[in-house]
């Protein structure tokens, strides 16, 4: 019985998989405005329906290369040994999933200009944020039993850092790789301000 479970996940994982990247390619090749759902789930070999068993919309479905690193981060964040800096295990987490994945590919990249250029993306990736940031911070709070608003605050600067640290990759020319920039935004983040 439990492979049977395992198999259907794993089948719904790549439908999933599937029609964010045919999400992300087509809004790559004609523009987000020029794209329907329809045409993703064409391009995925699924039906509308399946789709919107899926996805809430195309904003869903090519976010959520996100929405699996924020919650791989969390869970990267849970398994850290409890006797690092909350600071220090957010970091170790970040690296965790770099290491996993690599340094992000250029489609990434694409995803995070099209966020900036198109207000629905930008709307929907930053309830997403929001939503993880809350429960980062719960977890940070848990973990370190730090009170509320330390661990908000810590939270919101880790995830501020790692907005700005995407922002900068995806400008700067020549690019380095994502984990430096990242480093660099961190350590500045982390000096005090006063």
């Amino acid at each position: 019985m439990e492979t049977t479970g395992g198999l259907r996940e794993r089948k719904k994982e790549a439908t999933r998989r599937a029609l964010h990247e045919a999400a992300m390619r087509l809004a790559i090749e004609h523009g987000l405005g020029d794209v329907t759902v329809e045409a993703i789930a064409d391009a995925a070999g699924v039906s509308r329906r399946t789709f919107s068993n899926y996805f809430g919309g195309k904003e869903d479905a090519l976010l959520y290369g996100d929405e699996q690193r924020m919650q791989s981060l969390l869970d990267h964040f849970t398994a850290r040994p409890v006797d690092e800096t909350p600071w220090a295990a957010l970091r170790a987490s970040f690296h965790a999933i770099v290491a996993e994945e690599g340094e992000p590919d250029p489609h990434w990249a694409a995803q995070a200009r099209l966020a900036r250029a198109h207000p629905s993306v930008l709307a929907r990736q930053l309830s997403y944020y929001a939503t993880f940031e809350r429960t980062l911070a719960d977890l940070i709070a848990a973990r370190d039993a730090l009170p509320g608003p330390r661990a908000r605050a810590m939270a919101g600067a880790f995830m501020t850092s790692l907005r700005i640290a995407v922002l900068r990759w995806t400008e700067e020319q020549p690019p380095r790789p994502l984990r430096e920039v990242t480093d660099e935004t961190l350590d500045e983040m982390a000096r005090p301000f006063i």
